[in-house]
């Protein structure tokens, strides 16, 4: 039996995926949570097999959880599912921990099988995901430049963007000012960008955010 957790801000979206997993003998969902930080004590006070989250949730996302997650429960599978395509996060969250990425409008079959593959501790790579990585390896210098950022480096940019301010950013990341601002510097410079609105132009135009 593979115990699944399910992380959605819309009830509605968990209401729909429990019924559908509830479909298959060898799935059983074990809980759910709103956001990442409740993903956190759900993965704190369950056993899971495997984490099928949503990417964007109010309050901590599911990035902001990622690495949480991760060092909470380095043997559980962190499926993403999420409604930003994987030319736009899958390579970036790979790379990070988690154990496969799928579109939300992949077919439903498709979750299965990738819940059934990452249960057996391995990753789940759609072929979209597997040539974005092939290319990845093949260039150097002309990769987006998001994608050279560190794993903090990228949140930062991505709540900068999203117009939060560094005290904000501060307590969502349990972070000091100083060091936010630290993460800002860097990500600046990395990037080649002079402004916050800077960042919101690039995060806009990449996808990166709505």
């Amino acid at each position: 039996m593979i115990k699944i957790g399910i992380v959605d801000d819309h009830a509605i979206v968990r209401s729909g995926l429990r019924q559908f997993l509830a479909e298959h003998v060898d799935l059983r969902v074990e809980g759910e949570a709103a956001n990442g930080r409740e993903a956190i004590d759900l993965v704190r006070n369950k056993e899971l097999d495997v984490l099928l989250m949503d990417l964007s949730m109010p309050g901590q996302s599911g990035l902001d959880a990622l690495a949480m997650l991760r060092a909470k429960a380095p043997d559980m599978g962190i499926l993403i599912l999420s409604g930003y395509p994987e030319e736009h996060y899958a390579i970036n969250l790979i790379r990070q921990g988690a154990s496969g990425y799928l579109n939300k409008e992949c077919e439903p079959s498709e979750i299965v099988e990738a819940i059934r593959t990452i249960a057996l501790g391995r990753r789940y790579l759609t072929p979209a995901v597997a040539e974005l990585l092939a290319q990845q390896l093949n260039r150097k210098d002309d990769a987006p430049v998001h994608e050279r950022l560190s794993e903090r480096e990228f949140q930062v940019f991505l709540k900068l963007a999203k117009g939060e301010t560094a005290g904000d950013i501060s307590k969502a990341l349990s972070l000091s000012v100083k060091t936010v601002s630290t993460y800002r510097t860097r990500l600046m410079e990395k990037m080649g960008l002079s402004s916050n609105s800077d960042l919101t132009y690039y995060a806009l135009k990449n996808r990166l955010i709505d």
